[in-house]
């Protein structure tokens, strides 16, 4: 039993330190370049804490891309990127990006405002950076952010500022339903799209 007011830290952080991260954000990871540009929800506490998208030791991001041949890297998604690891990403043409940048512990915690104001933020975003394919990774948020209720998973009907638009699975360690090869399945398509990797 711990002491009062001590608690376990969690695989490297404890529960105090993920929680001051609530609201901050991440920077984009962007260069010259841009063909294919991934999506997230919005930061979640492990991904503010280590500054890299997609970071928790359950997700399943970089896996699924280095096993669909997109990266030829292994991400440590519970320490974060390196600097080399992010020029790798960027020079294969790599971006990401969130819907909303406000950080929170579950995409749960956002409002169908936020989305909606994040959608249209994400609209000039791939104006201005004109990658050839956008993959936003969640459906739910997608329909909230871009009122497409009917909306499913797979390349959509219109494009979104000129990308061609693909909504694939979210990563996240929660979605059970996913795994590591259906992921890499879905994540690959948009890749091979945008020229990233051969079809």
């Amino acid at each position: 039993m711990l002491p009062p007011g001590r608690t376990l830290p969690v695989m490297g952080f404890t529960r105090e330190q993920l929680e001051s991260y609530r609201d901050a954000t991440v920077p984009d990871l962007i260069a010259p370049g841009l063909r294919l540009l991934f999506v997230g929800i919005n930061p979640g506490l492990w991904t503010a804490a280590t500054q890299t998208h997609f970071a928790h030791p359950g997700n399943r991001f970089y896996p699924a891309l280095r096993r669909a041949g997109i990266v030829d890297v292994d991400v440590d998604r519970g320490a974060g990127m390196t600097e080399a690891d992010r020029t790798h990403l960027t020079s294969r043409g790599i971006g990401i990006t969130n819907v909303v940048h406000r950080t929170t512990a579950k995409a749960s915690e956002l409002s169908t405002t936020e989305l909606r104001s994040g959608g249209e933020r994400l609209r000039a975003f791939v104006a201005e950076h004109r990658p050839s394919v956008v993959a936003i990774a969640g459906v739910t948020a997608y329909r909230s952010a871009f009122r497409q209720p009917r909306a499913s998973m797979g390349k959509q009907p219109a494009d979104l500022e000129g990308a061609v638009l693909w909504v694939v699975p979210n990563p996240s360690g929660l979605n059970a339903h996913e795994t590591i090869d259906s992921l890499a399945e879905a994540y690959r398509e948009p890749a091979v799209a945008a020229g990233v990797i051969p079809g």
